[in-house]
């Protein structure tokens, strides 16, 4: 019998990847919970219905697939949880300046709906729960960054995110629910058109034949993951034993800069682009690149798309799909 796996934020740009990769795999039945303030349920349904599934949005055991219209902070979710077996929690308030424009939203939403999250799971005996976090708790660092550094946090955003793997940790130390802290570095990939990352960014400005803004010089630096490492190693983690509360670093090993990555795009594209430099903004690290080594060695990952393939394979999707998302 299939186990379930209900992913949070599903119908946003890291879950619309994670779910076409088990559709694919068609190792588990699926619940996305998402309450569509970011995500795209468009995507999500054509994504379901291409693997030959039913967008279904009411419960029933014989379905692959269920959507269900919610709020991660909804305390009523007990019929959704005692139908699962492993949650992948994504949805979030991921921005570094909507955090700082908004502290509180930014808290309620990534602190009081992870913890509601945790305690569901609890009562309902979830097999494992991981948490997708980012490089913002660690803050300034010297790079690499890697799971012994001491967190130090920049935003609003940062701080949420390291409460919400502190109550990951004391979750685990409590009450044994077995969770694992995902440490993405900066994701990009196709079903990005919504999102406000620098590569989606630059594409949609770029197609639409506007300038893309550099905020800052340029020299500073990211590691460029592509989604669907992320949702392999994400599948492969569900079932694997004695790694709860256990943090990962989760990137390429590769530091980027912003620069760089303009070079790439122009290599792929064969023309010049239209490029403004603006000032630099508060609250954003100025370089960031991580060790993988921990990932390597516990979990096996080994990420299968370089930064030049990824960008090839995100750009076609945005040629192709522009219009239709």
């Amino acid at each position: 019998m299939k186990k379930t796996v209900l992913i949070t934020g599903g119908a946003g740009f890291i879950g619309l990847n994670l779910v076409d990769y088990i559709l694919k795999k068609k190792n588990y039945k699926i619940i996305v919970l998402d309450n569509l303030s970011s995500g795209n349920s468009g995507l999500l349904k054509k994504i379901v219905e291409d693997n030959g599934l039913i967008f279904n949005k009411k419960f029933s055991p014989d379905k692959n697939f269920l959507f269900v219209k919610a709020d991660i902070r909804d305390k009523n979710l007990d019929n959704i949880f005692e139908k699962t077996d492993f949650v992948v929690h994504l949805a979030a308030q991921t921005g570094v300046i909507p955090s700082i424009e908004n502290p509180f939203k930014d808290a309620e939403i990534n602190i009081i709906g992870t913890l509601n999250l945790l305690t569901l799971s609890v009562k309902h005996n979830i097999k494992k729960f991981i948490f997708s976090s980012s490089a913002a708790p660690l803050g300034e660092q010297i790079p690499p960054l890697n799971e012994g550094k001491v967190p130090s946090p920049l935003s609003p955003y940062g701080a949420s995110k390291l409460a919400g793997e502190g109550y990951c940790k004391a979750f685990y130390g409590s009450f044994g629910l077995e969770t694992v802290i995902f440490r993405f570095s900066n994701v990009y990939g196709i079903y990005s058109y919504h999102k406000g990352s620098v590569v989606a960014e630059f594409y949609k400005r770029i197609i639409k034949g506007k300038p893309i803004y550099v905020y800052g010089d340029g020299n500073q630096t990211r590691d460029f993951i592509f989604a669907k490492d992320l949702a392999k190693v994400i599948v492969e983690t569900l079932e694997k034993n004695n790694i709860g509360g256990e943090i990962f670093q989760l990137g390429t090993g590769v530091e980027t800069s912003v620069n760089q990555l303009i070079s790439y795009i122009k290599d792929i594209m064969n023309y010049s682009l239209e490029i403004e430099y603006k000032p630099e903004r508060k609250g954003e690290i100025r370089r960031n690149y991580a060790s993988i080594e921990k990932a390597k060695k516990i979990l096996g990952f080994e990420p299968e798309y370089d930064l030049k393939m990824g960008l090839k394979l995100t750009y076609n999707w945005f040629l192709e799909n522009m219009d239709k998302v």
